[in-house]
């Protein structure tokens, strides 16, 4: 009986590895989809490399500075040692209960790692080089991402203080966002965003491909939440599932509403950022919630989208794919979520999610800051405006996503 609720864990875990690995190609869909179709072979190959340069970079150095064991000083960094240190079969029994191996953890949390930075690929879309990114994303996969998971997940400082993410609304979401904003803030909008004082749109190519990724991330979303629960529990992984699904259902309902009000236009885009914002808003307190509470934080979470994105316009940030609105705004939402609905909602629960946010904001807005400006004075952030009107495709590729077809964009 013991050994086939091993088996039963730890294949469960391995299915939400795969489930999460999958939203990969959900964000690359949503991110070509949302952005113009010069630009696509770009940002393919960047969200192909974040996953290359997570798994190496959390192999190396990260899963060691995000569990370091007791070998760390007062709770804010630790590290083990490079590479693995994995037991012959893969399992100790004290690891978690002895629930699932060892290999098994190391892959789902590597998953997790490279998620920050393709939520930083969609923000800087069409006009960041594509070296500085790469280099950009092995720093903060590799460093940053997991000093902040140890912070909580690893046993450190705001695990102790009693700061609660269940599957990292701020610590994989927001770490992502901050990272975000930073970037957008320092690259600048791109050319034709922002004219004589106006706010222009600039359309996605493929709406159909956008709509097939947040369905993806949709489903993907079963196991990054699901495998956060990290055992096959069936009452507590239903739960986790159920108060995942209405709160994304809830956040597009409310965004399609919010956005119809406001614009009187049905705008499908608003909808499926509304279906990620409820997502995210989600993830921190997804075991803690019930029916209505989940719902609830997902209708915050759509109408907070729809005027998110308005007020970053406004900032003359510019945000192709909505990812600050949706991570960041949306991951503060949820973290504090934790502690005005469920189980765990009271006055003393909501301000240590606050101490938690603005801890991880603070120190992910001036790595961020430090990485960036470094490198823009090493080696510039943008291509050049030739680059841009032209296309990433032809001038960081040598290549176009759509051959057969006559480009005609500016």
């Amino acid at each position: 009986m013991e050994n086939a609720l091993f088996t039963t864990n730890n294949l469960w875990m391995m299915i939400c590895i795969a489930l999460v690995f999958i939203m990969h190609l959900g964000f690359s869909l949503l991110e070509i989809g949302l952005t113009r179709a010069k630009n696509t072979i770009n940002i393919l190959f960047k969200n192909v490399m974040v996953v290359i340069i997570g798994l190496l970079t959390y192999t190396l150095i990260g899963f060691s500075l995000m569990y370091p064991g007791e070998d760390f000083a007062g709770g804010v960094i630790g590290f083990n040692s490079f590479g693995l240190n994995l037991p012959a079969n893969g399992l100790t029994a004290d690891y978690y209960n002895g629930q699932y191996t060892y290999w098994t953890e190391f892959l789902f949390q590597a998953m997790f790692a490279a998620t920050a930075a393709t939520i930083v690929s969609g923000a800087v879309a069409e006009r960041i080089k594509l070296s500085t990114f790469l280099i950009f994303s092995t720093i903060y996969v590799g460093l940053v991402y997991p000093i902040v998971g140890m912070w909580k997940w690893g046993g450190g400082f705001l695990n102790t203080l009693g700061f609660y993410d269940f599957a990292g609304s701020t610590l994989v979401h927001s770490v992502g966002g901050w990272g975000a904003l930073i970037a957008i803030w320092l690259l600048g909008s791109r050319i034709g965003k922002f004219k004589e004082g106006k706010i222009s749109i600039i359309p996605g190519h493929n709406i159909p491909l956008a709509t097939a990724g947040v369905f993806l991330l949709w489903f993907g979303w079963f196991g990054f939440n699901g495998g956060s629960v990290l055992s096959a529990d069936p009452g507590a992984t239903s739960l986790v599932l159920v108060t995942t699904c209405l709160a994304a259902a809830a956040g597009g309902f409310s965004a399609a509403l919010t956005s119809f009000l406001r614009y009187k236009e049905n705008d499908l885009s608003m909808v499926l950022n509304g279906i990620l914002g409820g997502l995210v808003g989600i993830t921190a307190g997804a075991d803690q919630m019930g029916v209505v509470d989940a719902i609830l934080i997902g209708l915050v979470s759509g109408v907070i989208i729809v005027f998110a994105v308005a007020i970053i316009d406004r900032l003359r940030l510019d945000d192709p794919v909505g990812a600050v609105s949706v991570h960041l705004v949306c991951g503060i939402w949820g973290t504090l979520a934790v502690g005005i609905f469920g189980n765990l909602a009271s006055w003393s629960q909501l301000t240590n999610q606050l101490i938690g946010i603005m801890a991880i904001g603070a120190f992910c807005c001036l790595t961020s800051f430090i990485i960036l400006f470094a490198l823009k004075k090493l080696v510039g952030l943008r291509v050049s405006a030739q680059e841009e009107v032209e296309g990433l495709d032809i001038h960081e590729h040598g290549m176009n996503a759509y051959p057969d077809f006559r480009m005609n964009e500016h």
